[in-house]
């Protein structure tokens, strides 16, 4: 009877963690906070959702125009003066995330930004992406070419040009210079992508269309969070 008793318990407290299990939902990391504001503005600038808006320039429309035909809406900066580091110490050469720039470029999407002129190096940047579920940067280009790395298995789509298309962490993404883009995450975690690009200066203009509203991508990536193999680009 006492065996019986215990074997009863023992089913009864594995359905309870089950329950438990399943009801409970995977906990978001806390949203990133912007460190530069408007209160941060010089007279004549304007500072946005963590970064400088500039008006876009000739010679960057005329950029843009050799790789689409969308309109340039601004271009955005990392704001404030640049100091360089002495490159002395072991702070100089080791940065924690914390001690990088925050910018909010788009809704759920938070960039921790190692912008090289201000961290001693004459031909790197990187940044580290926190992009909420569904959370998404809007569509830009870079005069340099740039690659992203995502290192867990979570699914992300991308707009590339005119291509859609959704990849399976771990990956590399090669995005070249000029070509407009931007990624969804269509995970439920976060996802924290690293960027990287060959320039000491973080610099992109914005245009004005945003991929991930079409009935094209929409469904695309409903099929993919119904947990079917990604589409290969189209």
């Amino acid at each position: 009877m006492r065996i019986q008793r215990l074997l009863e318990m023992g089913g009864v407290l594995g359905l309870a963690i089950g329950v438990i299990g399943c009801s409970s939902k995977p906990a978001l990391l806390p949203e990133p906070v912007v460190n530069h504001t408007h209160e941060h503005a010089h007279a004549g600038d304007t500072i946005e959702h963590g970064e400088l808006i500039l008006s876009v320039s000739e010679a960057n429309k005329q950029l843009n125009a050799q790789h689409h035909g969308y309109q340039v809406l601004e271009t955005r900066r990392v704001p404030g003066p640049v100091t360089r580091p002495a490159m002395k110490d072991v702070k100089d050469f080791a940065l924690a995330k914390s001690d990088l720039d925050v910018i909010h470029p788009g809704p759920g999407e938070y960039v921790h930004v190692m912008e090289g002129q201000r961290h001693g190096y004459e031909n790197l940047t990187v940044g580290i992406t926190y992009t909420a579920p569904g959370g998404a940067p809007p569509m830009h280009t870079h005069k340099g070419e740039e690659a992203h790395v995502l290192l867990k298995g979570q699914k992300v789509m991308y707009a590339l040009g005119d291509k859609l298309f959704v990849i399976e962490g771990p990956y590399i993404v090669n995005i070249p210079a000029g070509v407009p883009h931007s990624f969804q995450n269509l995970d439920d975690q976060v996802a924290e992508l690293v960027v990287i690009f060959p320039t000491n200066i973080w610099e992109y203009d914005v245009l004005n269309v945003f991929p991930f509203n079409t009935p094209e991508a929409k469904a695309m990536a409903a099929e993919a969070r119904r947990g079917k193999s990604p589409e290969s680009a189209k």
